[in-house]
């Protein structure tokens, strides 16, 4: 059976994959594929894609961008559980903690929800950081 901190971490992969698809949908709606399939020089489009986008998709633009970084801590802190068998019902419960996070991260930043999509992430990053931190005792 898969540890509970490795199914999170696939399906934290797999939310990244909806979020991208989403991103790609609307970016190829509002720009065209001309843009879209260009080589995206700035210079020669006239700015980035991000910068040419609506707002809502400038922002699924950053929280994809976003997901990339917190996955990467993310992934080392169920690497080093997993590695050091150190996993318990703790960690579990921390990594489910943080999907939740960035599944309701996503429509907080695309409405533009503030402060709550920034506690939101805070809560994402503090469940990764205390799953590293549960790994070091």
């Amino acid at each position: 059976m898969m540890a509970p901190e490795l199914q999170v971490l696939a399906l934290a992969g797999l939310l990244q994959a909806m979020q991208y698809a989403w991103l790609s949908v609307r970016a190829n709606r509002e720009l065209g594929f001309a843009k879209t399939l260009s080589a995206r020089d700035p210079q020669r489009l006239g700015g980035t894609l991000e910068s040419m986008a609506s707002p809502r998709t400038g922002r699924l633009y950053r929280a994809l961008n976003n997901h990339f970084e917190g996955l990467i801590l993310f992934t080392l802190a169920v690497v080093v559980l997993i590695l050091g068998d150190k996993t318990t019902g703790l960690s579990a419960l921390l990594a489910w903690t943080y999907l939740a996070a960035r599944i309701l991260y996503v429509p907080a930043y695309y409405f533009g929800l503030r402060p709550w999509r920034s506690l939101i992430w805070l809560v994402g990053f503090l469940a990764t950081i205390a799953m590293i931190g549960l790994a070091l005792v």
